[in-house]
């Protein structure tokens, strides 16, 4: 087909779908709107006629303006150059568009993902030899992309056959042929530092593996209690102001993955600039270096295209698994699924497809499935195994967990960290709430925690658990009747709870010292308030008063052990113990004498 024929004409514009007259269109295919050049991917064939979805705002566009199919769907470039980036829904760098367009993105502006003018030192893959097989995923050798990460050249998925030519060791730009393939029908194929990628097809791999190490996120409540493994889907749904985007910074700032995708979806422009501004600053706690070495930013805010705001997820998605497929583990936290949601439900509309629950399109549920699907660890073709973490931010209006997004996302995800507004109102961060979160990984967990750490981890948690579910049912009774009709013992569990909430769930993401706290320092501190409410348990049933033990200092000097030791002072936390056999068997041996004076 010729370049003429692929150029049609604009028959009807409805918002952000806009209707078109295009020979030979294909569903899915990119295609450019207007005079302007307005990025936009076909959703809908309708004989010859092709209903888009367009990824840039339509005010002023006219019917009768040409339409120009590109040939191929919406896709990623793929190759050196992505990490430290920051770009909008679809890939474009927002470094570069400020730059040529200053503070707004001028409507059909097109620029590349990836510096065609850097070059890259190529060091091709010491293994392979001309003639040997060759086949997706396999590595052509690497790039040192920044200091920490090494990136891998890959076959594309797709391209099999033996090698007829590899490039020397040198420097390269990503246009750069560096590689031959001859496949089986005799067709050669150029293979350069990067490839594009459709992003909406989840890309291949060898096999799945189930997820074995759990991912370290530095926040007790998290690791401890609700722990998520590598490879594994979780959800942050709470209502606005419960704390969804700070749970999600933590996590991306602190945890031992080896990339970190951020997708800004739909959210408040506020939000995502104090995102883009203060990431640059940070350092990366595991190498020293700024995070951003390892970390890439998709931003698309509430007052960006709707359309390019369920795009995003995708983009942020195909890169993940680019990088999984290295051999990297990647966590990619989307800041928020509901945002994406509506703008599925916006399409919908506007296409006149019948609504279901609350106006949401009847495929929702498997939308989200689709996407959550692509997490997981698995074994690559070429560069062993690797694993994609996907955590969804929820913003449930009025914080209704039972409406559409929210109650699909639970039936799907692995682990569910709910926030509370009641929390968040007192002041309790992170705001996950202990009763209704929940973690599918907890039994893989406890084999790392009982190797890595301790072996009592398991018995400790579930203890404080326990505890805190003991102290929902005891809070219902004080808030009827008041505290005074609870026995010493309940009053001692509802101090024992009151400890593990203040010295353990709470967590500052402001505190120097206790923003993040290793696996080791969560034990310890799990531990000691675990020790401490059981010794003074067993005092309490041999009749010490509940009011003498609530009067000890040492309940205050173990809420504030977490913002006094890092987590490099483990053994000071751990010398703790040693005040509360003091403090515990002096009141034992006092309590004892006075019992005997009583006697006689």
């Amino acid at each position: 087909m010729t370049e003429k024929s692929r150029v049609g004409v604009i028959r009807d514009i409805n918002g952000p779908i806009v209707t078109i007259e295009l020979p030979g269109a294909r569903s899915g295919e990119l295609v450019k709107i207007g005079e302007l050049g307005l990025f936009g991917e076909v959703i809908i064939l309708r004989g010859s006629r092709a209903l888009v979805q367009t990824y840039e705002s339509t005010d002023g566009l006219r019917p009768g303006e040409p339409a120009r199919g590109l040939g191929w769907p919406l896709s990623v470039e793929l190759g050196p150059g992505l990490l430290g980036g920051i770009f909008d829904g679809v890939q474009r760098p927002l470094e570069r568009i400020a730059a040529q367009s200053g503070d707004y993105i001028r409507r059909g502006i097109s620029i590349a993902a990836l510096d065609r003018a850097r070059e890259w030192d190529f060091t091709p893959n010491p293994d392979l030899e001309l003639g040997a097989p060759i086949s997706a995923g396999l590595v052509l050798g690497t790039v040192p992309e920044t200091p920490t990460i090494t990136h891998r050249i890959l076959v594309p998925p797709g391209v099999e056959g033996e090698l007829e030519e590899i490039a020397p060791a040198g420097a390269y730009d990503i246009e750069s042929v560096i590689a031959r393939v001859r496949d089986r029908r005799g067709v050669s194929h150029r293979l350069r530092l990067y490839h594009r990628w459709p992003v909406r097809h989840a890309r291949p791999y060898a096999r799945r593996d189930d997820g074995v190490v759990p991912l370290i996120t530095g926040q007790r409540v998290i690791d401890t209690f609700f722990p998520q493994i590598k490879g594994g889907k979780g959800a942050v749904p709470g209502p606005f102001g419960a704390g969804k985007t700070v749970v999600q910074q933590q996590i991306a700032r602190w945890s031992n993955a080896d990339i970190v995708v951020y997708v800004g979806c739909g959210e408040r422009g506020n939000e995502l600039v104090d995102v883009l501004e203060t990431f640059p600053q940070l350092d990366d706690p595991y190498s020293g270096r700024k995070l951003m070495e390892r970390t890439l930013l998709v931003a698309n805010t509430s007052n960006m295209p709707v359309v390019a705001r369920e795009a995003s997820v995708y983009v942020g998605l195909s890169m993940a698994e680019y990088y999984r497929d290295m051999g990297y583990d990647v966590v990619m936290l989307a800041d928020s699924t509901s945002r994406w949601a509506e703008a599925l439900r916006e399409v919908s509309g506007r296409l006149g497809q019948m609504p279901v629950e609350e106006g949401y399109p009847a495929y929702l549920a498997s939308r989200l499935a689709a996407v959550y699907e692509r997490a997981g660890r698995v074994e690559t073709f070429g560069a062993g195994s690797g694993s994609v973490t996907l955590i969804g931010a929820v913003s449930p209006p009025g914080g209704d967990f039972s409406e559409p997004v929210t109650s699909h996302t639970k039936e799907i995800i692995e682990t569910f960290w709910a926030l509370s507004k009641e929390l968040a109102d007192a002041r309790h961060y992170p705001s996950i709430d202990w009763v209704t979160s929940f973690s599918g990984h907890v039994k893989t967990a406890a084999e790392w925690w009982h190797k890595e750490i301790d072996p009592d981890w398991l018995k400790r948690r579930t203890d404080a658990l326990a505890l805190l579910a003991r102290d929902a049912e005891l809070s219902r009774i004080v808030n009827l009747v008041g505290p005074e009709a609870l026995s010493d013992a309940q009053r001692w569990e509802l101090e024992g709870a009151a400890l593990i909430k203040e010295a353990v769930l709470q967590q500052s993401a402001l505190d120097p010292v206790d923003t993040f706290c290793s696996p080791a320092k969560q034990y310890a501190l799990l531990d000691l308030a675990i020790t401490l409410y059981k010794r003074g348990a067993a005092l309490i049933e041999l009749g010490v008063p509940v009011t003498e033990l609530q009067d000890l200092p040492l309940l205050a000097r173990l809420r504030r052990l977490k913002s006094l030791y890092s987590s490099e002072q483990i053994e000071q936390i751990r010398a703790f113990r040693h005040d509360i056999d003091q403090a515990m068997e002096a009141i034992r041996i006092e309590y004892t004498k006075q019992n005997a004076l009583d006697t006689q």
